[in-house]
């Protein structure tokens, strides 16, 4: 087996200040010269300090809560859009389709219930295709040195023939 050196990477480390307000700091690899776990993501890691009191702690975390800059990134989070719009536009036939034969009232529950029904199936569908494309971009990565190890070996027994 050949190990590799370790490699300089960017990690996003998020503190709390003394405060509760949150701080990015941008560093160099923490533990360098040490490999990261097999499974690690590049996720931020979050380091906050707890009270010790889980009450206070939840209300700490409701109070970064914000629906307003939820709502302003939802095109930025993966398959919210797409499930989204698929929702709104089956809920809204459905409701064109039940309004025909029914009161508004029983109209409008489907619509609202297909919407809720088709766009949790998508998200999650969408979800589950991007998991499965991220282990496949990591096995691919994973496989990536093994092949130029192969191509080394060859072009080194083609030379000496």
């Amino acid at each position: 087996m050949v190990r590799r050196p370790p490699q300089k990477t960017n990690r996003l480390h998020l503190e709390a200040a003394p405060h509760g307000e949150t701080h990015r700091i941008m560093s160099d690899d923490i533990s360098e010269g040490v490999s990261p776990p097999p499974n690690h993501s590049r996720r931020p890691i979050y380091k906050t300090e707890t009270t010790g009191n889980y009450w206070q702690d939840v209300w700490e975390a409701c109070k970064r809560i914000s629906i307003v800059d939820d709502f302003q990134r939802l095109g930025e989070m993966p398959c919210a859009r797409h499930s989204l719009l698929t929702g709104i536009a089956s809920g809204a036939g459905v409701g064109v389709i039940r309004a025909i034969g029914a009161t508004p009232f029983v109209a409008s529950n489907w619509a609202v219930g297909t919407f809720m029904a088709i766009s949790l199936g998508s998200w999650t569908i969408c979800q589950r295709n991007l998991q499965a494309e991220r282990r496949r971009v990591a096995r691919v990565v994973e496989e990536m040195p093994k092949r130029f190890i192969k191509a080394k070996e060859m072009n080194s027994d083609d030379q000496q023939s």
